[in-house]
């Protein structure tokens, strides 16, 4: 099975991209994140043409989670209850090898700049957060977390560290708190298979940060430890970050036997 995560930055300018992106890689399930757009504009229809199943927890203009599966699935959104109600969360209960396990895709709240209620609803949203992944390992002990974090992890996982220690995406306060979810019983999936720097998901649009390679590592997979053995590989498919009007993230793409 063919998980990916893609934070698509508005799903209707984009759809051409998912859907070549989703044949491309052959991706059974793909979560995107900041789609955009209300439920009622989500292109659900091109997807169907294609053969895929979608799904969409959106609001007008900001945010939005989204699954584009190749099966029918059983979606929840509401069981977190998002701090300033807004859309960044979407969960789905996946049969594999008779064995269920829970698929959750997230968008972080940014939580720029520091000091203002933006950043303590990002650090209210990653509490209320760490409570629902605790109530839910005790009742399936299978469960994969994936998305746009907004959360860069080490040093490592950004060009000049320096530059980032006063953001929200790098704050230590922040660092530690996706330090605790990972303590609840999930590792860092990409750094199982690559430990090497400039690992990165994001680019800015400005300064040609793509070209420089000036990015950063905010979106990622968190595979629970009774999962690891179904794990072949996680790796970043930058190459979409070259497209014609890409978004400023590139796909995360986990592959599971």
């Amino acid at each position: 099975m063919i998980i990916a995560s893609w934070n698509i930055n508005s799903i209707r300018i984009r759809v051409d991209q998912v859907i070549n992106y989703l044949k491309k890689e052959k991706i059974d399930i793909l979560l995107l994140q900041e789609i955009k757009t209300e439920d009622k504009n989500f292109p659900y229809d091109e997807f169907k043409k294609k053969g895929y199943y979608s799904y969409s927890n959106g609001q007008k203009s900001y945010n939005g989670v989204a699954i584009i599966s190749k099966k029918e699935l059983e979606i929840d959104i509401n069981n977190f209850k998002d701090p300033l109600k807004q859309s960044r969360y979407i969960c789905a209960e996946i049969n594999y090898k008779n064995n269920n396990f829970l698929l959750i895709s997230i968008y972080l709240p940014n939580g720029n700049p520091i000091n203002t209620e933006k950043y303590d609803y990002k650090k209210k949203w990653m509490d209320s957060f760490a409570k629902l992944i605790k109530g839910k390992i005790k009742k399936n002990k299978n469960i994969i977390i994936a998305g746009d974090f907004n959360v860069i992890p080490n040093e490592n996982d950004v060009d000049n560290p320096d530059d980032w220690l006063n953001d929200a995406l790098f704050k230590l306060e922040i660092r530690k708190k996706f330090r605790d979810l990972l303590n609840l019983g999930f590792k860092d999936g990409l750094r199982l298979f690559n430990q090497e720097p400039k690992q990165y998901t994001f680019w800015d649009y400005q300064q040609g940060s793509w070209q420089r390679n000036k990015g950063l590592r905010i979106d990622h997979f968190l595979i629970s430890d009774n999962m690891l053995g179904n794990l072949k590989k996680i790796e970043i498919d930058k190459y979409t970050r070259g497209n014609e009007r890409p978004s400023d993230h590139a796909p995360i793409k986990c592959v599971l036997i």
